[in-house]
């Protein structure tokens, strides 16, 4: 069976896809190499990279780090610093099993022009490690005691932030109102209030500021993107996207410090506005089991695929949001939810019709979670005309009720059994995923992309456009406006879940709708 130009654009529109890919083609024959390489030509596949960078030119860029902990240290691998501590553990790791490649994909990371200059950490043995590892012969890292000092100090310019989250837009607000550029984790606030405190901050300030959803540089999603804006799915009406995790690291039930004490850790600016209690270990290192520091799975996990689906979509504030859960995995004191099941409601949201004009419109975003079985769920957007796996991998499965497709359909040309088409950019690569969680990170397109065939660390690509941007002017690919749509999005879900109601949103407005005699933020930061 021979395919010709009119069949395949007529189907598919010319998919930028590259990597391990393959035409699935007629449910009776197959493609020959020849023909599959005539047909990649013919619709001029090239894979969707990411955008390139200004070069960061000049002096270095100086940073400092207000967190270092799990993530804090992370990030500042991400920027070319890694503890000597890391490095000798990575050293033995090679030595136990020489294919091991963390600290050669370190080593071989492009280097960005940033000096690391300050660190504020509560912790005094967090906050040691920073100025032994990364204090050199011609300058010494300074340790500051709060943030607000070190912001002031006139000797950054820039910051990351990798604290627990009700810490994240006090400080950023600081940061921007001193003319200070941010990198925040997500989420990006803690309360409704200081969303839009934060906002106001972002949109006066110089200075520049990013969330740390660093997935928005994984090749799969910008991939994505394209096929869907080239209307290969058609209407998409349903998301479903989830959380499976099973182990105790990804229950949040860290390790604790045998250093930890009252004598090296100030508590009470751990607290902050948090409410007042005796100094509790658990609390400071596994501050996500609560809500009076973290914001549970709507603020944690659920940022992360929302914001991966508004990226591929632009979808925005949902109109409704209903949700429900409990603690029915981990019962060890957590206030947040260890099980939890969410939809978004997007009336008037709409990726294209093939059918006739008004019959489609309107799509619900699931989300569903839990830290008690790590049986792995794909997330999956359902089109009218096909439907998509999206991971670090990507797959197009056409649907036997598509009206585009439905002549090949009817010739055999398709089946809906075999996908369109598959993209793998993992193939004959080898991943080394350590861990149940690292295995969950790695296919939600969080911790490396592939281009042309190397692997890349997402975050790095990610602190390296917000360092280029601070340096060189540009918009951010996760500025304050995704930010502030993820951000409104979590305090839905986790308003939701605490008052067992429909959480609405009035776009006239920009606003939560009010519930007569309840203080939303009061909710989100309540202990149950």
């Amino acid at each position: 069976m021979k395919w010709t130009r009119r069949d395949i654009l007529k189907g598919l529109g010319g998919l930028p896809i590259v990597g391990g890919v393959w035409w699935a083609g007629a449910a009776n024959t197959l493609l020959q190499s020849k023909e599959q390489a005539a047909l990649l030509e013919q619709l001029n596949i090239a894979p969707s990279l990411p955008a390139p960078v200004p070069l960061v030119e000049g002096a270095p860029i100086k940073l400092g780090i207000i967190g270092f902990g799990i993530r804090g240290e992370q990030l500042c691998r991400a920027l070319g610093y890694a503890t000597k501590e890391w490095l000798r553990d990575m050293k033995k790791a090679v030595e136990k099993n020489p294919k091991h490649s963390a600290l050669k994909d370190f080593q071989n990371q492009e280097k960005l022009n940033v000096e690391l200059v300050a660190v504020c950490d509560v912790f005094d043995v967090r906050a040691a490690r920073v100025v032994d590892s990364f204090s050199t012969d011609t300058h010494k890292v300074i340790r500051y005691r709060t943030y607000q000092e070190l912001i002031r100090s006139g000797q950054v310019d820039a910051v990351v932030i990798a604290t627990p989250d009700h810490w994240h837009a006090p400080m950023a607000i600081e940061a921007l109102n001193n003319g200070v550029s941010v990198y925040v984790e997500k989420p990006m606030t803690h309360t409704i209030e200081e969303t839009y405190r934060l906002k106001e901050a972002a949109q006066q300030s110089s200075a520049h500021l990013m969330v740390g959803h660093q997935h928005r540089q994984t090749l799969s999603f910008k991939t994505a993107q394209d096929i869907v804006q080239k209307g290969t799915l058609g209407h998409v009406s349903m998301i479903q996207t989830n959380t499976n995790r099973n182990d105790d690291n990804g229950a949040w039930n860290y390790h604790i410090h045998e250093q930890a004490s009252e004598q090296t850790i100030d508590w009470e600016q751990f607290l902050g506005t948090a409410p007042a209690i005796p100094f509790n270990k658990q609390h400071f290192f596994r501050w996500r089991k609560w809500w009076a520091y973290g914001s549970g799975l709507s603020g944690d996990l659920l940022t992360h695929d929302y914001d991966r689906l508004n990226c591929v979509l632009n979808m925005g504030i949902p109109h409704a949001v209903v949700a429900s859960g409990g603690v029915y995995t981990h019962n060890d004191g957590r206030n947040v939810p260890d099980v939890l099941q969410v939809n978004m409601e997007f009336p008037d949201f709409s990726t294209g019709s093939s059918q006739q004009p008004g019959k489609e419109k309107g799509m619900t975003f699931i989300y569903s979670a839990t830290l008690g079985n790590g049986f792995n769920r794909p997330t999956i957007l359902m089109g009218h005309d096909a439907t998509m796996e999206l991971g670090n991998k990507l797959t197009v499965w056409p649907d036997g009720g598509s009206t585009k497709y439905q002549d090949m359909l009817a010739a055999g040309r398709m089946n809906p059994r075999s996908p369109i088409y598959q993209y793998n950019p993992t193939s004959n690569i080898p991943d080394g995923v350590s861990s149940a969680t690292s295995q969950y990170f790695a296919d939600k397109g969080l911790m490396w992309t592939y281009i042309n065939g190397v692997r890349v660390d997402s975050t790095f690509l990610h602190m390296r456009e917000w360092l280029s941007v601070v340096r060189n002017g540009g918009k951010l690919s996760c500025g304050i406006k995704e930010g502030f749509e993820e951000a409104i999005a979590a305090h839905m879900a986790g308003l939701s879940y605490k008052l067992g109601r429909r959480i609405e949103w009035d776009p006239a407005k920009q606003r939560i709708k009010p519930i007569k005699g309840v203080d939303l933020d009061k909710v989100l930061l309540g202990n149950t």
